[in-house]
């Protein structure tokens, strides 16, 4: 039994769609999952994740998170791929890989799509990315500190730094 956040995963029992298709002709819907599952709600993921519900909603709207079965009633119901899914979209996130790197990063996942070399790519490049970043900031702090360190912190005509922000 799957375990989230201290909580036990409940049972849903998923609504069973008459039609075979991925497309019900008659009901115009796509069909639901024809099988009773274990899952959790939508919020008890966002809880777990240490995300919002806006987030998992806007993954599922861009494809990073596959849209989960629903149960009878129409609520998602998430599973433990659905878990360690969105752990991995957020600790790459964190990590500062952006949307497109995380989408390649996910594709490579798959046993039959994972090349080492292709996932190294992807890092060295957000490394080199991360890196010309801390530059910058070095810069800044810097002309920051430089700027900073003639003030005189008095009542003066001129502030260095009010003088540095002037275009």
């Amino acid at each position: 039994m799957a375990v989230v956040s201290g909580s036990i995963l409940t049972e849903v029992v998923i609504y069973r769609d008459p039609c075979q298709s991925a497309t019900c002709s008659y009901y115009g819907i796509k069909r639901k999952m024809p099988t009773t599952m274990r899952g959790i709600t939508a919020g008890q993921l966002a809880k777990a994740a240490g995300v919002n519900l806006e987030t998992i909603r806007y993954y599922e709207n861009i494809g990073l998170m596959p849209e989960p079965p629903r149960t009878r009633g129409g609520h998602r119901a998430y599973d433990e791929a659905h878990t360690r899914r969105l752990a991995f979209i957020r600790r790459a996130r964190e990590l500062g890989f952006t949307i497109e790197d995380v989408r390649a990063l996910l594709a490579l996942t798959n046993p039959e799509h994972t090349s080492c070399a292709q996932v190294k790519e992807i890092a060295v490049t957000h490394l080199t990315q991360v890196r010309n970043k801390i530059a910058d900031l070095a810069r800044l702090e810097t002309i920051l500190d430089a700027t900073i360190s003639r003030c005189t912190s008095e009542p003066t005509a001129h502030c260095p730094v009010l003088d540095m922000l002037e275009p």
